[in-house]
């Protein structure tokens, strides 16, 4: 069984049978994600998580297994720790799904090609990162879903990127800049009302608390990008963008109307209809729609399929192959093909394996104790509050790294340091803007986490190649830190040990 957090909240075993983990009991488990990683990238570079991540985190898996046996546990016990773990995957791999199954439908339909075609006429290569991370922070603050935002606004944006010969890696770092401003402080994101309830503060001031640090973070993103806008690489020839647009306009039938998609979902989105099926009635949506606005992409899409069909038959298994396998195109221009042949639910299936091994390697570390081994450490040696702050960074960040899902690294900090926070006198919604951004916004910076993973295959860019320009996802973390050290906006609790109090701590840590 687990809780509504996707943790495990089984009857513990009878306490004679087990021992309590060592700090060697804990290191190990890591220093085996150490190799298991290092030797990955070491031996496959850039191909390591197309399969040798996952098997690398499988044995981690493996090992923590037998740390826990070791220690006097049960193997029906590490049975249930990894079915707490996939059962709090279930959202995010019907979220993948779909967002695979939207991405090959909207290429056939003409949804993504009408936003590459008309971004292309309307943004200026030299201010181009900025309004990316604008225009994709805007929407993330209306949706409230990163992931969303990423996985259809975003993957036009970087399309356009490649086309008019700005850096995509940039573009990618821009988009998750915008993305996870609304997935930190946006009152519909679903990791914003969490980590407020686990806080126990009120959502409307878990944000207030929070744009102190994501205003700041999100502005320092922004000047970054006007500037990358100004130096960054030269711009494509024009005469070979003109024959892009001229070639996108030839094969698909470039109206308004192929927008219809977009603005379904982001209607769903707003009524609060749950990801999974938002994506997938757009994607569906999609198809039907293009059946009937791209007739010829249509008809040369199932020749390529080797289908005799058509009609209503022809159209119902071109959408349903876009979905299943994605969408492809070969219309002689390497640029196009790259940025319509993608998509389909089997594309996701090498990211779900990954967020599967290393969602089941934390929730067994944090279910046998082995996490909270290596945290109690951290929380004795903090002294000062900037400490403190720093040591739940470390928590969050690492549990980031290690547990590969940001839920854990919202929901364990909450539960280990709340205590803490409350003997120093300090309010608890520090610790909710805190853990937010050192648990939110730092995951889409770990190839191996769910939501690195998911950032790296829907935009085509790998989690390396755009951390640096996640400048947002960076800045976040640094200022809460800074924060802590100069005692800028820490509320103390107020004299009956209640609500907050406006007080500015006065010394640092």
């Amino acid at each position: 069984m687990t809780d509504e957090n996707g943790l495990s909240d089984h009857p513990p075993e009878p306490q004679a049978k087990v021992r309590e983990p060592s700090l060697l009991d804990s290191l190990i488990p890591l220093i085996a994600l150490v190799i298991g990683i290092g030797g990955s990238l070491l031996l496959f570079g850039l191909d390591a998580l197309d399969g040798p991540i996952q098997v690398a985190l499988v044995v981690c898996c493996a090992v923590a297994a037998l740390i826990a046996l070791k220690n006097g546990h049960s193997w029906d016990a590490v049975q249930r720790s990894g079915q707490g773990a996939m059962s709090s995957l279930t959202s995010a791999i019907f979220i993948l799904l779909a967002v695979g199954a939207l991405i090959g439908t909207w290429n056939l339909s003409g949804t993504i090609p009408t936003l590459v075609y008309y971004g292309i006429q309307v943004l200026s290569p030299s201010w181009y990162y900025l309004a990316t991370a604008l225009i994709c922070g805007a929407v993330a603050l209306s949706i409230g879903s990163s992931w969303t935002t990423a996985g259809t606004i975003g993957v036009g944006l970087v399309g356009i990127a490649t086309m008019i010969g700005v850096s995509p890696a940039i573009t990618a770092g821009a988009v998750i800049s915008g993305a996870y401003l609304g997935d930190k402080t946006s009152p519909l994101s679903e990791t914003t009302i969490l980590t407020a309830q686990l806080a126990g503060v009120d959502v409307y001031e878990h944000i207030r608390n929070q744009v102190w640090t994501s205003v700041p973070a999100f502005g320092i993103a922004t000047v970054i990008f006007g500037i990358l806008g100004v130096a960054g690489p030269p711009v494509q020839d024009h005469i070979a963008t003109s024959v892009e647009l001229t070639k996108l306009n030839e094969i698909f039938h470039i109206t308004p109307l192929n927008l219809l998609p977009l603005v379904l979902l982001a209607g769903l989105s707003i009524k609060k209809v749950p990801a999974s099926l938002a994506l997938l009635v757009s994607a569906i949506f999609a198809g039907v729609l293009g059946s009937f606005l791209q007739h010829d992409v249509m008809t040369g899409f199932l020749r390529a399929l080797d289908s005799t069909s058509s009609g209503i038959v022809g159209s119902i298994k071109g959408v349903w192959r876009a979905m299943a396998n994605g969408f492809t195109m070969n219309s002689g221009i390497a640029d196009i093909d790259r940025l319509l042949s993608r998509g389909g639910m089997d594309s996701m299936l090498l990211t779900i394996w990954l967020i599967m091994a290393a969602v089941t390697f934390g929730m067994l570390l944090e279910e046998f104790g082995l996490i909270n081994r290596l945290v109690s450490p951290l929380i004795e040696a903090a002294k000062g509050t900037g400490t403190l702050f720093l040591s739940v960074f470390v928590c969050g960040f690492g549990l980031n790294v290690i547990a590969g899902d940001q839920y854990i690294a919202l929901v364990l900090p909450n539960r280990v340091f709340q205590a803490e926070f409350h003997k120093r006198n300090l309010a608890a919604s520090n610790l909710s803007r805190l853990t937010a951004d050192c648990g939110t916004v730092t995951s889409p910076l770990v190839p191996w986490n769910s939501c690195g993973a998911f950032m790296s295959a829907v935009l085509g860019v790998s989690t390396i190649s755009y951390f640096p320009y996640a400048i947002f996802c960076i800045a976040s973390p640094v200022l809460s830190i800074i924060y802590g050290f100069t005692g800028f906006k820490i509320d103390k609790l107020d004299s009956a040990g209640g609500g907050t109090s406006a007080e500015v701590l006065a010394s640092p840590a």
